[in-house]
């Protein structure tokens, strides 16, 4: 465990209930993060998603990605920056290439693999995989900037 959920509260701006990375695993500055979330029946979002049938939405796991790819973003920072973070956020810029290959549904173990495609300054261009047991869940394209708050 590199990162557990304290950690990545100092990092990220997100909380309950939209905070959806739980630990970061691997991370490897400027190239690579792994971490995930654990998907449990008392995610609000399975009050309407669907009842009785409970699916993780596509767009959660891809906000979850997305704040896997931000706290990869900030620890690649040059360490002066590293404690200008608070003063920071990452917004999100675009989601290309989105692809939903097998439903989560609670109890999955969630696990985000981003790779950097591109980074230019404050622009991070990554590719994110989701994966529950092995299996390919979700991908995309996720471009995102961090700018001052």
């Amino acid at each position: 465990m590199l990162y557990n959920v304290v950690d990545i509260q100092k990092i990220l701006p997100h909380r309950y209930p939209f905070l959806l990375v739980d630990r970061i695993t691997e991370l490897k500055e400027g190239e690579y993060i792994e971490g995930y979330k654990n998907i449990t029946i008392a995610e609000p979002v399975f009050q309407g998603h669907f009842p009785g049938h409970p699916i993780y939405p596509g767009v959660m796991i891809i906000e979850g990605m997305a704040q896997a790819g931000g706290v990869l973003a900030f620890k690649s920072m040059d360490t002066e920056s590293q404690e200008d973070i608070k003063n920071k956020v990452v917004y999100f810029m675009s989601i290309d290439k989105a692809k939903f290959r097998a439903p989560v549904t609670p109890g999955d173990k969630l696990i985000y693999k981003l790779t950097v495609l591109k980074n230019k300054g404050a622009v991070w261009n990554l590719d994110g995989k989701a994966y529950v047991d092995d299996k390919l869940v979700a991908q995309a394209e996720l471009k995102a900037m961090i700018v001052d708050k």
